[in-house]
C-alpha cells in the first residue's frame, strides 16, 4: 500500500485546537502521547452532537432519542470490530480502558478456569495494569506468576519465553508495545507458542492500537485490550476483544442492569455476549465519539502514520543521542515512536519541569512500570513520545532546549 501524498502534517495539526496554544509563554510541544494523545475536532464534535441531540439511555427505551443513541453506540462497536478485524461485533466489549479489560479477563476467565499450581506468564516490561490483576488472581487461586526477563536493549527473547513455557502454563499475557521503551514485542510468535502449549493468550494493545494495524484473527490472540484516549479518542472508554467461545464460557464480571436476561429473587440468567459484560449504564457519549477517533485513524491510514512516526523517531535519535550525558533506555531493533532517556547528573523530574517551562510536555517517572525500572536499576526516565501531528521542527526545538538545559547544569 502506498502512502497517501495528499495528507500533510500541517493539515492534520489543524484538527487539534489544543496544539495551537502557548504554555509558559512558549508554543506548546506535546510529547506525552504515550500517556494520552490529543483529540481532534471530529471527536469533540461527535461528543457535543450526542449531548445536544441524542442524549438518552440505550438498549432499553423505545422513544426516538433512545433508539438514536443505541444505534450510534452499536455503530461504534462495528467500527471497533472493523478496526482490529474481529470476526464479529459481539466479540467487542466496551470497557473504561485497557486496565479494566485486563481485570475483566483476570476475574471472569482466570478465577473460573485457573487453579492452584497453574502458571501465568507475563514479561518484565509490563505496565502495572498487566501485572497487578494477575498477582491478585494468583492470590485468589494459588496460581503462580512467571516473568520473561528483559534484555539490556529492552527486548525479550523467545528463547527465554520457551524456557518458562510448560504444561502448567495456562495463560500468557504480554504487552504488544512497551509504553516505557517503545519496544515492539514478537506477539504473533508468543501467541503461537503459547497455543501450542495449550495456554490462553491476552495482549495489552494500549500502545499498539494508535501505531500498528492490529488484526486479531491473524494474530490469533484470545483476548486483546486497548484504550480510546491513546488513539486520539475520549478518555474513559476502551475495548476488550475476546473470542466468542471463550466469552460465552466466562462468568459475568459485574452484576446489574443490561447484563441480565431474567432476574428473580431465586435466580438470575445472563444476557448474551457482549452485553453479559457491560453491566449498568455505560459511558455512552464517549463510546459514540470513539467511532470518530477510529475513523480519524483510518482516514489517515497506518502507512502514513508509520512513515511519519518513524521519521520523528529517527530525527530524535539523530538530535538527542549526541547530547552530553544522554543515555537512551530501550534500544530495541523494533521500536515505535518513543525515546526514553536519562541525562547524567540531572534528575528526570528536574528535566521535566525545566522542559515544561519552555512549553515542552514530556513524561517523567517510572511510567507505571516500576519492576522494569528496578531491572534497569534506575528510579525512572524522561520519556518523549511522538504522534502523527508532531513535527521534525518540534524535535529540533526539543533537542536545542535539552542541550541548553544540560549546559546550564554542567556550568
Amino acid at each position: 500500500m502506498s502512502v497517501d501524498t495528499s495528507i500533510s502534517v500541517d493539515e492534520i495539526r489543524k484538527e487539534f485546537p489544543v496544539l495551537h496554544q502557548q504554555v509558559n509563554g512558549k508554543p506548546l510541544i506535546y510529547f506525552d502521547n504515550a500517556a494520552t494523545s490529543q483529540t481532534p475536532e471530529c471527536v469533540t464534535n461527535a461528543l457535543i452532537h450526542y449531548y445536544q441531540n441524542d442524549n438518552a439511555n440505550i438498549h432499553r427505551g423505545i422513544h426516538t432519542l433512545a433508539e438514536r443513541a443505541t444505534t450510534a453506540f452499536e455503530e461504534t462497536r462495528k467500527a471497533a470490530q472493523r478496526f482490529i478485524n474481529a470476526g464479529e461485533a459481539e466479540e467487542i466489549i466496551f470497557t473504561k480502558g485497557t486496565t479494566e479489560g485486563i481485570n475483566l479477563v483476570a476475574q471472569a476467565y482466570g478465577r473460573k478456569f485457573l487453579k492452584a499450581g497453574d502458571e501465568i506468564i507475563i514479561s518484565g516490561m509490563e505496565h502495572h495494569s498487566n501485572i497487578v490483576p494477575w498477582q491478585l488472581l494468583c492470590e485468589q487461586t494459588g496460581a503462580n506468576l512467571k516473568v520473561i526477563p528483559v534484555q539490556p536493549s529492552g527486548e525479550i527473547l523467545l528463547e527465554d519465553f520457551d524456557r518458562l513455557l510448560t504444561d502448567k502454563t495456562k495463560l500468557v499475557s504480554v504487552v504488544y508495545i512497551s509504553n516505557s521503551l517503545g519496544t515492539v514485542n514478537p506477539v504473533a510468535e508468543i501467541i503461537a507458542k503459547a497455543h501450542a502449549a495449550g495456554a490462553v493468550t491476552m495482549v495489552d494493545g494500549a500502545q499498539a492500537a494508535p501505531h500498528h494495524q492490529i488484526d486479531v484473527q491473524a494474530l490469533d490472540c484470545d483476548f486483546l485490550a486497548f484504550s480510546g484516549h491513546k488513539m486520539y479518542g475520549p478518555t474513559g472508554v476502551g475495548v476488550l476483544y475476546g473470542k466468542r467461545a471463550l466469552l460465552e464460557r466466562m462468568d459475568p464480571y459485574q452484576g446489574g442492569g443490561e447484563m441480565i436476561r431474567e432476574v428473580t429473587f431465586e435466580k438470575t440468567t445472563y444476557n448474551d455476549i457482549p452485553y453479559k459484560f457491560e453491566a449498568g449504564t455505560p459511558n455512552i457519549a464517549d463510546v459514540v465519539a470513539f467511532k470518530a477517533a477510529i475513523e480519524f485513524i483510518e482516514g489517515i491510514g497506518f502507512e502514513f502514520l508509520h512513515q511519519q512516526e518513524m521519521a520523528l523517531l529517527q530525527r530524535g535519535k539523530e538530535r538527542l543521542y549526541s547530547i552530553d550525558g544522554f543515555t537512551p533506555i530501550g534500544t530495541a531493533a523494533h521500536k515505535t515512536s518513543v525515546i526514553s532517556f536519562l541525562i547524567d547528573g540531572v534528575h528526570p523530574f528536574d528535566l521535566g519541569m525545566l522542559l515544561d517551562a519552555r512549553g515542552i510536555a514530556v513524561r517523567t517517572g517510572h511510567h507505571c512500570t516500576q519492576p522494569l525500572m528496578d531491572h534497569f536499576q534506575i528510579e525512572g526516565t524522561v520519556r518523549a513520545s511522538f504522534a502523527v501531528y508532531n513535527t521534525v521542527e518540534e524535535i529540533d526545538t526539543f533537542a536545542e532546549a535539552l542541550s541548553e538545559i544540560v549546559k546550564k547544569f554542567r556550568s
